[in-house]
């Protein structure tokens, strides 16, 4: 019996010094890093984020993660190909103040990756439901540079072709592209600047020069006289009050509180004689090398791919993401990508970096005559 004691309590005992190291091996590997990345993350104080000026971005999206996690975020906020400018000058100083980019398309494959400004991404993700295939749509998170590691992109989205004021303009007078050239609408187009890389206003006039022809562009953005703005939210101010009530290049976030207060704003999704577009607006998602606050960033990087990340940028963008678990039952149903459908795919690197630069050069050309 003493025997029979004696062994219990040598069992007992020996589960005692055992257990710490039964808990310790019970947290995941993941866990681990990322407890400890966070409180480094802290430490650095902030991330720096440069991206699109979202009214969204600034006042919902970034404020979430800094009430989560407790890291403050300063955003650099522009069109993309002028703070990407500024910020390769700022590198031949030997200053590097971003962390991490949220930019078009454009920008993001011929300036950032092409011009070596980042590190792979690929390397920061770490929560499961980040790295997990079964969360994401195309079977893992969808890299769009060819080592599959740079560029991560969050978003497919049917692009819609423009934005028309229907106290101005009724839905019936632009069935098709070929409405836009009625000379009803001389003066009466707004657009961003085309002739900029980078920015939904190249973009979108090279859309119209693939599906339409170099005459229908020069008739639109020459013969038509579109008022040209840098500044998107003053392109949105123009449509609501109806001075150019046609806008090529208005985006929803911009133009969701002029219709809340009643303007009748409407996004046009279909023209008869144009393919629609699908693009990763609002933004692709990369990494700077060299970057500042490289725990912060990878905290916020985390966040940004995960479920509660992309289905409020979703929600307050109107853009359709690639995961697999972020409710889409409040997005209009034009947005989402139909099975069988013929896009022009904007996420495909190859067409963005050849052969919509290639478009874009013939486009500036022509608009320079």
């Amino acid at each position: 019996m003493m025997r029979g004691l004696k062994k219990s309590l040598a069992v007992l005992a020996f589960s005692f010094v055992l257990a710490p190291v039964a808990m310790a091996q019970s947290i995941p590997d993941w866990q681990k890093t990322w407890d400890e990345t966070l409180k480094a993350a802290k430490e650095e104080g902030k991330v720096v984020v440069v991206g699109q000026p979202s009214p969204a971005m600034r006042n919902v999206i970034l404020p979430a993660f800094t009430k989560k996690y407790g890291i403050p975020v300063e955003l650099i906020a522009g069109q993309t190909s002028t703070i990407v400018g500024k910020i390769r000058t700022e590198r031949g100083s030997g200053i590097y103040s971003a962390d991490v980019f949220m930019s078009n398309a454009s920008t993001s494959v011929v300036t950032l990756y092409g011009e070596k400004m980042l590190d792979p991404l690929k390397p920061l993700l770490l929560q499961p439901e980040v790295t997990e295939g079964k969360y994401w749509k195309k079977g893992a998170p969808y890299f769009a540079d060819p080592e599959r590691a740079y560029l991560l992109i969050l978003f497919a989205s049917v692009d819609s072709l423009l934005f028309i004021n229907t106290d101005f303009v009724k839905p019936e007078e632009l069935r098709s592209a070929k409405d836009l050239l009625n000379p009803k609408w001389k003066g009466k187009i707004s657009t961003e600047d085309p002739r900029l890389p980078g920015g939904s206003g190249v973009q979108s006039a090279v859309h119209f020069y693939t599906q339409m022809g170099p005459e229908f562009v020069k008739q639109l953005y020459v013969d038509q006289q579109p008022v040209i703005q840098r500044d998107r939210r003053i392109l949105t101010d123009w449509m609501a009050r109806g001075t150019q009530p046609i806008c090529l290049t208005c985006h929803i976030d911009d133009a969701r509180d002029l219709m809340k207060e009643g303007y009748k704003l409407v996004e046009v999704f279909e023209l008869s004689d144009m393919k629609n577009r699908i693009t990763p607006t609002p933004s692709v998602l990369s990494y700077a090398n060299k970057a500042p606050h490289p725990n912060a960033a990878k905290i916020f990087v985390n966040w940004m791919a995960s479920k509660e990340g992309l289905e409020l940028y979703s929600h307050e963008s109107q853009s359709a993401t690639l995961r697999t678990d972020v409710d889409e039952s409040f997005l209009d149903q034009h947005i989402i990508p139909k099975p069988g459908n013929d896009y022009v795919d904007n996420t495909d690197l190859e067409w963005v970096a050849k052969g919509q630069k290639e478009t874009a050069d013939k486009m500036r050309a022509l608009l320079k005559k």
